[in-house]
């Protein structure tokens, strides 16, 4: 981070400003030590930051002043609607800025996301630190520059009021994956914290969760999640990505007996090896996809932007495929790379990943191991277009789903708003004309001739019947009936 003066500049107030009444001056939070963040929400490495960022506002209420510095890596990110969209699926309190031309960060000299600047209480700018998982060491910074101040910051003039906006009561807050049988849709109602299990009429016959955050294990509505993500069926039991608590959940579809199968509720920043022991005692990292085959349950670990397996024969744990490292890198599992893969699908013996940070689709053989890329070129090429392999473009895809019997995948093209298809043996893309508006959709499942959307940011599931080009909403019921 660099600056020609030792003073924070302000931030320019024509700038569009979140959660708070007015611009915030920094001029005005003397006495205060001040975080600037600069982030961008689709790195999750930026949104783990947000609990950490949480934590020590409530710790220093009066005495530290945190202000996101918001910059797109993607063009629908400088959209103010999905800066305003992520701020509450995201439960963001601080105050907001939003740079959609990234100024702000080339003023400060910010490379990438998320960094975050450290101001003292005159207002000079002491340095910054890069990354996540440096709560503890925040903490002690921030009770240094206090401890030099020497001056308590209680009783100040408070210059801005907290605005959050409030999200209007519905039945579903932004769903994300889903999952439909002849006789149920499964919805990961994520903004909600809760499974659901619904009719093709939209009627709650089960819920898994209370509603309220949690990493709880337990029956149906005593059970807690925590933006709870992919799913997938094998045998009676409906599997769980629990996104939020870093833990993979196992429901039991026939008495809504909800178990733990892998992770401790704790995020892990670094694998400590390719095979682990007891997968309730191995620290994951924000598991958003699964998909399951031979008794074996595949997970897409993208925080680590590694592809795992859990054994459901021997109860073990190993890293199937990605060296760690965020990239965009085919060959031998141990040396390829991923960059936030979030979604994953089979057809035969070939495991299909969306591969969200890089805009791409890459395919692993299931018997080799072996990485390829079926569409996407590089970690930075992305955009809009239909075409074969290579020539094709998504923006940040996060959902994929096989249709078997063509031998075709449907992606999710989250970031432009699309579904698109690809024909695996050729490698075509090409976009499915959905007479509806879609905003950000974030999951996809198939039943029968049926095609279910996810339409995250509107907070409903599309149903499509693909004979006919029928469109309507899953009338999804705000009351529970059971069964």
């Amino acid at each position: 981070m660099v600056a020609k003066q030792n003073h924070v500049p302000e931030i320019p107030e024509q700038l569009h400003w979140f959660n708070v009444d007015k611009p915030v001056r920094l001029s005005e939070q003397k006495g205060r030590v001040i975080l600037l963040n600069f982030d961008t929400y689709c790195s999750l490495h930026c949104l783990h930051l947000v609990a950490d960022l949480n934590y020590l506002a409530n710790k220093y209420p009066n005495e530290l002043v945190v202000i996101g510095i918001h910059g797109p890596r993607f063009p629908a990110e400088r959209s103010t609607e999905h800066v305003r969209n992520a701020i509450s699926r995201n439960h963001i309190r601080h105050p907001v800025v939003h740079d959609p031309d990234c100024r702000l960060w080339q003023r400060f000299g910010i490379h990438s996301g998320p960094t975050l600047g450290v101001i003292d209480t005159q207002g000079i700018i002491v340095g910054a630190i890069s990354g996540e998982g440096n709560r503890d060491k925040l903490e002690r910074i921030i009770s240094a520059l206090l401890a030099k101040a020497g001056e308590p910051a209680t009783g100040l003039h408070e210059p801005y009021i907290l605005k959050q906006a409030s999200e209007p009561a519905r039945p579903l807050s932004f769903p994300d994956k889903i999952l439909a049988t002849e006789n149920r849709v499964y919805i990961a109602d994520s903004g909600h914290n809760r499974v659901l299990a619904t009719s093709p009429q939209g009627l709650i016959l089960h819920q898994y969760g209370d509603g309220n955050p949690g990493f709880i294990d337990g029956n149906g509505f005593s059970a807690a999640f925590d933006a709870p993500q992919g799913m997938v069926i094998a045998d009676e039991f409906l599997y769980v990505a629990d996104t939020g608590n870093h833990a993979i959940r196992r429901i039991n579809i026939r008495n809504d007996d909800v178990v733990t199968m892998a992770g401790t509720g704790a995020m892990g920043l670094k694998p400590g090896g390719d095979y682990f022991g007891n997968p309730r005692e191995v620290d994951l990292n924000s598991p958003s996809g699964l998909a399951y085959k031979a008794n074996v349950l595949y997970i897409a670990m993208t925080g680590l932007h590694q592809i795992w397996a859990l054994s459901l024969v021997t109860n073990t744990l190993e890293i199937f495929a990605g060296s760690g490292e965020e990239g965009f890198v085919d060959g031998a599992s141990w040396n390829a790379c991923f960059a936030q893969p979030s979604a994953l699908s089979i057809i035969g013996h070939t495991l299909y990943v969306v591969d969200a940070g890089s805009s791409a689709i890459r395919a692993i053989d299931l018997n080799t191991r072996h990485v390829t890329t079926l569409v996407g070129r590089g970690l930075f090429d992305y955009g809009d277009k239909d075409g074969i392999g290579s020539a094709a473009r998504f923006q940040y895809p996060l959902d994929i789903k096989a249709d078997q019997t063509q031998k075709s995948l449907w992606v999710a093209d989250t970031y432009n708003n699309k579904i698109r298809k690809i024909r695996v043996d050729n490698t075509l893309v090409s976009s499915y004309q959905v007479k509806h508006p879609l905003s950000e959709p974030g999951g996809l499942a198939f039943s029968g001739n049926t095609l279910y959307i996810a339409n995250t940011n509107r907070h409903e599931i599309v149903r499509i019947n693909l004979r006919s080009g029928t469109i309507e909403s899953l009338n999804v019921s705000d009351k529970y009936i059971g069964l």
